[in-house]
């Protein structure tokens, strides 16, 4: 079968820099990649190539075989869905209008709508009755993040990106947060590119993990694979799992 999405020595130089160097790498339907690295690693320039909000400065990214720079840009992005940190919810727009508004690009009919919308919202945890008709000002953190990941799946799109989507939340609606997703995984077997710095996280979510280190590709590996691999890099990052918190 075709990769959902391939790299193919994929390299992406910005402001003169080089942010990623002969990127290859498949995802395949059903799994969840996990982008993992520092800050500067190149893991959100990869993650925004696949919808082309970047492009290669040299090499190929193919989404369902072909390549984005052949795609339609529009048609492309409404094939994903996209989830970043606070969620990026409209203000003025209700949470249903907000869950709503792909299928609403779309086309799709009223009635539709907004029945993919309440049912979006019961599954990740936001009874309609409750929070269809709230704004994202009248919402937690955590609630506005749901509603994002509600809004990504509307249009029942086959690839889903999270560019560190829990990253600006407290440790226990984080927790919370990554269980939901590993539920909801469970129940639509969405293929999902996951980007973090967190090695718990990507542990936790991912089917394999990506390590990027100077826009590089360091290790590629399941997560048990992840905890055996050699390398300065790797090291360093399982060397965070060891850390402990003494008390003062």
């Amino acid at each position: 079968m075709t990769p959902l999405v391939s790299f193919r020595n994929v390299s992406c130089r910005l402001g003169g820099k080089d942010v990623l160097r002969g990127l290859s790498l498949d995802v395949e339907a059903g799994e969840t990649l996990v982008l993992l690295g520092r800050s500067g690693s190149g893991k959100t320039t990869a993650l925004k190539m696949v919808n082309a909000l970047l492009l290669p400065s040299a090499g190929e990214v193919r989404v369902e075989g072909t390549p984005t720079v052949a795609w339609d840009a529009i048609r492309l992005r409404r094939r994903i869905g996209y989830v970043i940190q606070e969620a990026g919810l409209f203000p003025h727009f209700t949470v249903e209008q907000n869950v709503g508004l792909v299928p609403r690009l779309e086309g799709w009919p009223a009635e539709k709508i907004r029945a993919r919308a309440l049912a979006l919202l019961e599954q990740v945890g936001l009874p309609p009755a409750q929070f269809a008709a709230r704004y994202p000002r009248e919402l937690s953190g955590g609630q506005r993040q749901r509603v994002g990941v509600a809004r990504a799946l509307a249009a029942d799109p086959p690839i889903l990106l999270f560019d560190e989507p829990f990253g600006a939340l407290d440790p226990v609606t984080r927790v919370e947060l990554q269980r939901q997703f590993l539920a909801l995984r469970r129940e639509i077997g969405k293929t999902a590119i996951f980007v973090t710095h967190d090695v718990r996280e990507a542990l936790l979510v991912a089917t394999r993990i990506a390590l990027l280190h100077d826009g590089r590709l360091a290790v590629l590996a399941a997560p048990a694979e992840f905890l055996r691999a050699q390398g300065e890099e790797v090291h360093a990052f399982l060397a965070c799992l060891d850390t402990q918190v003494t008390p003062a």
